[in-house]
């Protein structure tokens, strides 16, 4: 599948073209060849007047649609093969209905389905859709339901936008927090601890010194305040180094969050939800359990819970019975394995995957409320930690003098 994709990326062309008013557009677009350029920019009414070759990065947008394109081009796709409207006639109202910045590769995948294309491998070799989604789509074709996976798909996006909106909120408050905080305390540690720790030296009898945490969080402000250049290096460095290791750093951030007491629940859930909505669409779709599990536990990245479903599946296909082989996936609570049984016994699993999405959906609603609050006074302490240390810093010294002074006018 990889190869597939691989081989059928576009070329990337900078143009030059020509607007309806007599005006200049320039811009970098992918494209298969200079005749392929043409036709994408007249359907923006734009026509090609010279073209240059560029190096395939320089032209951006050759990863998946965004995940919002994805809902609303799944929605429109459903809604339009259910009235019996051509797939090659609903790509170009789906075209129209995304971002500009999806707008051509819907197209590429249009005009590959009117060249006899299946929408399947379209969606692969245009990369406008992950291995998941076209799984989907591919076993839609097999048996005729295109429009009854879309709709399935297009639930199933609305589901991840909701858990994204749901994870982004959970971050943009800490973040929020953090960012005012450490911003007054590099202004502390720069301007305030060194303008009273000077003061305070000045009024200390000669041979006595601040403390060693004053003096210490006073030298280190006033090295900040000297060497900017230098600390901003030193941020940038750090910076770089998380980018580029960002995968083993993301991969242990997931190890540590599995191991938080509330976190743990909230990215089980996560994953969960995750997994029932391509169970559903698989369902719906038709495929087989045990092929659809191939697909789905892709989708996993809780260690515990992917090997558990791997062995499941395999279970399956040697001929084990759902009903004792779902009990071993201990990773998903009693309730949840339960219903799938029942399901299977009433030939209605697509309906219960379906259920299980919309719960576990729930589940993370609730789970990131409960996150927050244990967020919140995490967050104060915190805080306390960082600015409440240089206060201390300078309190103390502070007191100490006044203390002598007083003992002085006593004596």
């Amino acid at each position: 599948m990889s190869s597939m994709s691989q081989s059928a990326q576009p070329d990337s062309f900078l143009f030059i073209a020509a607007k309806a008013d007599g005006g200049k557009a320039f811009g970098v677009r992918p494209a298969d060849d200079e005749g392929v350029l043409a036709r994408d920019l007249g359907r923006e009414k734009l026509i090609l007047l010279r073209s240059y070759r560029v190096p395939a990065w320089l032209a951006g947008g050759q990863g998946e649609l965004p995940l919002k394109d994805q809902g609303e081009a799944t929605t429109q796709l459903a809604a339009l093969l259910d009235r019996g409207v051509p797939l090659v006639e609903s790509l170009d109202v789906v075209a129209e209905a995304v971002s500009s910045r999806s707008r051509l590769k819907v197209a590429r995948m249009r005009d590959m389905v009117s060249q006899g294309r299946s929408f399947a491998a379209a969606s692969v070799e245009t990369g406008a859709f992950d291995g998941v989604t076209a799984a989907v789509f591919g076993a839609a074709e097999r048996t005729g339901d295109l429009a009854g996976a879309s709709r399935q798909l297009a639930r199933n996006a609305k589901r991840r936008l909701k858990i994204r909106e749901t994870a982004t909120t959970l971050l943009f408050y800490p973040l929020i927090v953090l960012t005012i905080s450490a911003f007054v305390g590099l202004f502390m540690l720069t301007v305030v601890v060194p303008m009273v720790a000077e003061s305070m030296r000045q009024m200390l009898p000669q041979g006595q010194s601040l403390p060693i945490a004053t003096e210490i969080m006073a030298n280190a402000g006033m090295w900040l305040r000297t060497n900017p250049l230098l600390a901003l290096g030193v941020v940038a460095g750090v910076l770089i180094a998380v980018i580029v290791l960002r995968r083993p750093a993301l991969a242990f951030g997931g190890t540590v969050v599995r191991t938080l007491p509330v976190a743990k629940d909230l990215a089980l859930a996560q994953e969960s939800a995750r997994f029932f909505s391509v169970m559903a669409a698989m369902s719906t779709g038709g495929v087989p359990l045990a092929e659809a599990l191939g697909v789905a536990n892709q989708t996993i990245s809780h260690p515990r819970l992917r090997d558990q479903l791997d062995k499941l599946r395999t279970g399956l296909i040697e001929g084990g019975v759902l009903k004792v082989l779902i009990e071993r996936v201990g990773a998903l609570p009693l309730a949840t394995r339960r219903l799938p049984v029942a399901a299977d016994r009433a030939g209605d699993l697509d309906s219960a995957f379906e259920s299980l999405a919309e719960d576990h959906t729930e589940i993370v609603d609730r789970q990131s409320n409960r996150l927050l609050a244990v967020l919140e006074p995490a967050l104060i302490v915190l805080i306390f930690i960082l600015i409440g240390s240089m206060i201390l810093a300078l309190v103390v010294p502070m007191l100490t003098l006044s203390r002598s002074a007083f003992q002085g006018l006593s004596g």
